[in-house]
C-alpha cells in the first residue's frame, strides 16, 4: 500500500467523520439515501436503460440498498478504519487510480429524480470523489415515477424533455418552466437538439461559471448553480463567462446576487405606496451619512420629442424639477438613438457623471440592470411597475384613482347607461384601471354597463364604441397638462349629437412631482437602500396623478367628483373596499377590507358589470407584444422568446 493511498484514506476518513457529527448535531440522516426506501412510495415505475454516462459526482448521493451503510458518510466519505476489509480495499482502489491505468471499471447506479444511487461500486465512487472528480462514468439505469401533478414529478419531467435535448446533468431547477426558459436563453428554438459541440461548449462555461458562484457562497437561500445563471443570461451572454477571469466573474455575480436572491422569493417585489419621509433621514445623520449638495440626474428616452407624447409628458416631468430644485440638480438629457439604451445610459455615467438615471420607457430595463450591476454607485430607475430587480428600482402611479372618479363622472353623464372604455395593454394595472373606472360608474349609477375595448388588438375601438350605441368615452390617460389636446386621443368625453366631443373629466400623470420626490429622497437622505426590489406606485395624495375636471359638467356631477377626489387625497376613500363580483360573479372582495396594493397591482380579472375580455397574447398586434411579455399581466405563462444565439 502506497504512503500516497494511505493518506489519501486518512483525509477522506477525517471528511467523512465530520460530516457524519455534523448531519447528526442538526437531526439529519449521517449515512448515503437509500433508493429503495424512496420507492417503497411509488407505485408504479418503470426502468430506462441509459448506458454509459458521464454523471456529475455531486449528484451521487445514496445506494440503492441499505447494505453495508454504515461504511459511508452521506457525502461518500469512509467511515471505517484504516485498518478494516473496507479500508483496505479502498487504498487499494486509491492506488489503482493513482497508476497510469487508473479506475477502469464504470460503476453501475440507478438515477431516480436527477439522483444517483449506487448499485455496484460504492468503494470506487468514494475515492473518485475524494480527489475531486467532477464526473464518475457509470451504467445508469433510470427509474422512471408514473407522471403526476405532484411538483417534483412535474420539473422531472421537464428536466427529461432537457436532457433529451441537451444531454446535460447537473443543471437543477427547482420552478416549472425553467428548463424551457434556458433552453431560449441559450437562443435556441424548443425543440431544438444539441449538437456535440454545444454540449461541450456549455460544459466548459458552466463548470467555469459555478466554480465562480460556489466560491460567493450565497449562503441560505439555496440558488442552484443552474438558477443563478438564468438570471447572468438576462444581463450578460454565455460568451461572458468564458471569456472573463474568475475575478472578473466572481465580481460580476457578486453585484447580480441581490437580483439571483430575489428569484427564490413568492412576493420579490416590495410595493412603495408613497414617497419615503424625510424623518427616515435621521438614521442617515446619525450613521454620519454624507449626503450630496447637488446630484447629476440624466433622464433616458426612447422617442424625439416632436414624435411621442408619453415622451413629452416626462420632459415635462423634468422642466418641473430643474424648476423646483434648481441648482440642487443638472439635469442631462439623452435621447437613445436606434433603441441602444446601454449606450446612452453609459455615456451619461462615464461622460457627464450621473447619479441618478430615470430610464422612461419599460423596454429600457436590460439596459438598466446592466447599468445597475456595472455602476454600483449610480441609482437607476426604469419607468414601469412589477419589475423584480433589487438593482433596479421602478416607478409608476396609481392611476386607477383617477379612474375611479372619472368612472363615477362618466355614469352620471351616461343616458343610456352605456359607457365606454378603451384600454391600452393587459399589462400590470391595466385591470385596475378598467375595475375602478366601471366600480366608479355603477357608484353613480348603478345601472351602468361598461363596453370594453383594447387598442392592442388592431381595427377602430372608437367606432366599435359609436356602434354599439355609447356615448360616453374614456380613453388614455394624459400626461401634458400644459397642451391642448384631442378628447378623441385623451381622457373621459361624451358624443354630441352633432358629432362634436364634450371633454368632462381627465385623469393625467404628472411626473414632475414624483421626479422631485425621488431626487430629494437622495439629497436628503431618506433614500435607503435595500436587498429587495422596490417599486414605487404612488397615488393622488403624493401629487404624481390627478383628475382635471371639465367646467361643462353640470354642477352636482362637479360635486360628486370633488367628494370623490378629497376622499381619495385623505384616505376615506377607496375604490376597491367594496362589495366585488367579477364576471364569473366570484366574489372579489367583501366590502369590509379593502384589496392589499399587491391584488389590485396584479389583478386578472374584471368586474361583473364590464362587458368584455382580456385578450390573450395571441390576439395582440405584433408590435404590442413586446411590451405584454415584458408587463403582461399573464407574463409568466408565456413561452419564453428565443435570444440570440449563445453557444
Amino acid at each position: 500500500m502506497s504512503q500516497e493511498a494511505v493518506e489519501q484514506y486518512a483525509k477522506a476518513l477525517k471528511s467523512g467523520q465530520k460530516y457524519f457529527k455534523a448531519a447528526e448535531s442538526q437531526g439529519l440522516d449521517p449515512y448515503p439515501a437509500v433508493l429503495d426506501r424512496l420507492l417503497e412510495e411509488e407505485a408504479s415505475v418503470r426502468q430506462e436503460e441509459l448506458g454509459l454516462v458521464n454523471i456529475p459526482a455531486e449528484l451521487i448521493v445514496g445506494t440503492r440498498t441499505a447494505g453495508r451503510m454504515a461504511a459511508l458518510a452521506g457525502n461518500f466519505m469512509p467511515l471505517l478504519g484504516a485498518q478494516t476489509e473496507f479500508g483496505t480495499k479502498w487504498m487499494a482502489l486509491c492506488d489503482a487510480h493513482l497508476s497510469d491505468g487508473g479506475i477502469r471499471d464504470p460503476i453501475k447506479c440507478f438515477e431516480y429524480l436527477g439522483k444517483f444511487y449506487i448499485q455496484e461500486g460504492n468503494k470506487r465512487a468514494s475515492v473518485l470523489k475524494s480527489f475531486g472528480s467532477p464526473t464518475i462514468p457509470g451504467i445508469v439505469t433510470r427509474m422512471l415515477p408514473a407522471p403526476s401533478d405532484k411538483p417534483e414529478i412535474r420539473l422531472y419531467y421537464e428536466f427529461l424533455d432537457f436532457y433529451r435535448l441537451s444531454g446535460q446533468y447537473g443543471v437543477s431547477f427547482r420552478k416549472p418552466g425553467a428548463y424551457a426558459r434556458l433552453q431560449a436563453a441559450l437562443g435556441m428554438e424548443s425543440d431544438h437538439v444539441w449538437s456535440e459541440e454545444e454540449r461541450r461548449s456549455f460544459r466548459a462555461g458552466f463548470a467555469h461559471f459555478r466554480e465562480a458562484f460556489d466560491r460567493l457562497k450565497p449562503g441560505e437561500t439555496g440558488t442552484t448553480p443552474a438558477e443563478a445563471l438564468l438570471t447572468w443570461l438576462e444581463v450578460y451572454s454565455f460568451a461572458d463567462i468564458k471569456e472573463k477571469t474568475t475575478a472578473e466573474l466572481n465580481k460580476s455575480l457578486e453585484r447580480l446576487l441581490p437580483d439571483i436572491r430575489a428569484t427564490e422569493e413568492d412576493a420579490p417585489i416590495e410595493l412603495s405606496t408613497q414617497p419615503p419621509e424625510k424623518e427616515k433621514g435621521l438614521v442617515s445623520k446619525i450613521l454620519n451619512v454624507a449626503r450630496p449638495s447637488s446630484v447629476t440626474v440624466a433622464f433616458i428616452y426612447g422617442f424625439p420629442l416632436e414624435k411621442s407624447a408619453w415622451t413629452r409628458a416626462h420632459d415635462q416631468g423634468r422642466q418641473e424639477l430643474e424648476e423646483k430644485l434648481g441648482s440642487r440638480v443638472d439635469v442631462k438629457l439623452f435621447l437613445a438613438e436606434n433603441r441602444d439604451y446601454e449606450k446612452a445610459m453609459e455615456t451619461a455615467v462615464e461622460a457627464e457623471d450621473a447619479k441618478i438615471i430615470f430610464a422612461t420607457t419599460p423596454p429600457m430595463i436590460d439596459a438598466c440592470r446592466k447599468i445597475a450591476a456595472k455602476y454600483k454607485n449610480v441609482k437607476v430607475l426604469n419607468c414601469a411597475l412589477s419589475q423584480p430587480y433589487p438593482g433596479v428600482r421602478s416607478y409608476y402611479s396609481r392611476i386607477y384613482e383617477c379612474k375611479f372618479v372619472a368612472g363615477a363622472v362618466a355614469g352620471a353623464m351616461a343616458d343610456n347607461n352605456l359607457v365606454g372604455y378603451v384600454a391600452n395593454y393587459p399589462i400590470f394595472g391595466t385591470p385596475a384601471g378598467i375595475n375602478a373606472f366601471a366600480l366608479g360608474a355603477r357608484l353613480s349609477n348603478p345601472r351602468a354597463r361598461v363596453k370594453l375595448v383594447w387598442s392592442c388588438t388592431g381595427g377602430d375601438p372608437i367606432e366599435q364604441l359609436r356602434q354599439s350605441g355609447v356615448t360616453v368615452i374614456s380613453n388614455r390617460e394624459s400626461g401634458e397638462e400644459s397642451t391642448a389636446h384631442c378628447a378623441l386621443d385623451y381622457g373621459l368625453y361624451q358624443l354630441e349629437p352633432d358629432g362634436g366631443l364634450l371633454p368632462l373629466a381627465m385623469p393625467c400623470w404628472q411626473w414632475g412631482a414624483m421626479y422631485e420626490k425621488i431626487v430629494r429622497s437622495v439629497l436628503d437622505g431618506s433614500w435607503e437602500e435595500s436587498s429587495k426590489a422596490i417599486n414605487y406606485w404612488w397615488g393622488m395624495a403624493s401629487g404624481v396623478v390627478d383628475v382635471k375636471l371639465s367646467e361643462s359638467l353640470p354642477a352636482g356631477v362637479t360635486s360628486l367628483a370633488e367628494i370623490l377626489r378629497k376622499g381619495v387625497l385623505n384616505g376615506t376613500v377607496d375604490p376597491f373596499c367594496a362589495e366585488i363580483f367579477d364576471q364569473n360573479g366570484v366574489l372579489r372582495c367583501d366590502g369590509k377590507t379593502a384589496l392589499s396594493p399587491e391584488e389590485i397591482m396584479r389583478m386578472d380579472w374584471l368586474c361583473d358589470n364590464v362587458d368584455g375580455t382580456i385578450p390573450g397574447f395571441d390576439e395582440l398586434l405584433p408590435r404590442s407584444q413586446g411590451l405584454v411579455r415584458l408587463l403582461g399581466i399573464y407574463r409568466e405563462s408565456l413561452a419564453p422568446q428565443k435570444q440570440e444565439k449563445q453557444l
